[in-house]
């Protein structure tokens, strides 16, 4: 960031200013304004004393870009400032940033709480990928957050959401669900990857931990995967002593203690230091060029997609081939409210609605687009579309998908930055063609 140390206090630079330069700073060797791209996997050291104490956590700097990378690093440092985090750990993909998450976090045997409004193949990993490491997640509604305090037991070690669900545009309730972890001494991790910290920053409503799939809409193109884990530095880990991995000494780092070690951000330094040394899903430094650069977009960006967005939704809810549409910026949402409180820039770009007809009519109306990409994708600035029952939520039950907002009607829409005009006409034509014969007199129900 500039230095504004001529000012008699520190200034608090805007989110648009500092989603353009925070994290970066002319490179002190050429001057080149830009981040460069250290396509490098390994770092000269000074000397045997000065490997030793990077080995050793004892020295902050570079060593392997398994680990450590300076592009990958300017991208940790955006992030969390955006977020108003302690610090981050940039990772290969948003499902490799939730292993990292769980992976600081649990021991066999143990059990989280999450949504059950969550990215099909968020649930999938969930449900079946974890229990390999035996780990066993507890679905709940998270419409009521009293459902959370419910399904807690012993062995559970953080609760998990997404503040606004994808695909069905759910907005939860973030303030007494983190009262809730809170008095059970455990973390809310909240996937923010639908908002981004320019219209929601979990942090300020409690959550602990804030997890992103970068690959959509900060880096916004389409062209760059990747996923971040951002830590508040306000998790008390001594609390409760359900966490001695981050409490108590670490034998392969002869005996470090990471709380006691790092303080407010321990948690970054044990899932670096440990996760991606051992699970190794680092993220490349072309991928964090890339999401650098299209985050610096990003606030220009989220006033489109939100505005698009809202104009498509009102023509929706009135379309005669359209059932339902769920998107928390409509008036006639049950979000609404909630929308208002923990999104007041706009509720987000990417929604569901219901096609009257069912399966058949969905599938045919995302064939039938002109304009609109059908790809399994949101944030890129062009718009997409996608059938969930067919594609995203394909592994899950029936009653899984209806469960998820992502049943047989459902479309889903990632709306973009074009004219907003061309995405209405484009939509009105698939929707026409895709209606059955004789439309169904009674509106189906939105999904549970």
């Amino acid at each position: 960031m500039p230095d504004d140390s001529r000012h008699s206090a520190p200034r608090r630079y805007g989110i648009e200013t500092r989603t353009v330069h925070a994290g970066t700073t002319p490179d002190p060797t050429t001057g080149a304004r830009n981040m460069p791209i250290y396509q490098t996997t390994a770092y000269v050291f000074d000397d045997v004393d000065h490997a030793a104490s990077l080995f050793n956590l004892q020295t902050f700097g570079y060593i392997y870009s398994r680990l450590t990378n300076p592009t990958v690093a300017a991208l940790e440092e955006r992030i969390a400032n955006l977020e108003g985090g302690r610090g981050a750990v940039a990772a290969a993909s948003g499902h490799s940033a939730q292993l990292l998450a769980f992976f600081t976090l649990m021991e066999p045997g143990d059990e989280f709480i999450a949504s059950r409004n969550l990215y099909g193949g968020s649930v999938t990993q969930f449900t079946h990928s974890f229990r390999k490491f035996g780990w066993k997640a507890i679905f709940v509604d998270p419409r009521e957050p009293e459902n959370f305090r419910k399904a807690l037991t012993p062995k559970c070690k953080a609760i998990f959401v997404e503040g606004l669900a994808n695909p069905g545009g759910i907005v939860l309730d973030l303030e007494p669900i983190a009262a809730i972890a809170r008095k059970a001494a455990i973390p809310l991790i909240v996937d923010n990857t639908m908002a981004t910290p320019y219209l929601c920053r979990p942090f300020d409503w409690g959550a602990d931990l804030v997890v992103h799939s970068t690959t959509k809409f900060l880096s916004g193109h389409g062209t760059s995967m990747g996923g971040c884990v951002v830590e508040s530095g306000r998790f008390d880990w001594g609390k409760g002593g359900k966490f001695p991995g981050m409490t108590q000494p670490d034998p392969a780092y002869h005996g470090l203690n990471f709380a006691e070690t790092f303080g407010d951000f321990a948690y970054t330094m044990k899932t670096r230091a440990v996760g991606l040394r051992d699970l190794g899903p680092a993220m490349a430094p072309m991928n964090a060029f890339f999401t650098l650069t299209g985050m610096e977009t990003l606030h220009l960006r989220m006033e489109r997609h939100v505005a698009n967005a809202q104009r498509v939704a009102e023509f929706l809810e009135n379309h005669p081939a359209v059932a339902w549409v769920s998107y928390a910026g409509l008036k006639s949402s049950p979000f609404y409210k909630l929308a208002r409180k923990y999104l007041p820039k706009g509720a987000g770009s990417v929604f569901t609605f219901g096609v009257k007809g069912g399966y058949e009519a969905g599938v045919k109306a995302v064939e039938g687009v002109e304009l609109f990409s059908h790809v399994a994708n949101i944030g890129d600035t062009r718009s997409l579309i996608i059938h969930p029952a067919s594609t995203t939520h394909r592994q899950l039950t029936e009653e899984q998908q209806v469960k998820a907002g992502a049943g047989p009607d459902v479309v889903r829409l990632s709306i973009g930055i074009e004219t907003v005009d061309d995405l209405i006409a484009d939509l009105d034509q698939a929707l026409r063609a895709a209606m059955p014969a004789r439309p169904a007199k009674k509106k189906s129900r939105q999904p549970a």
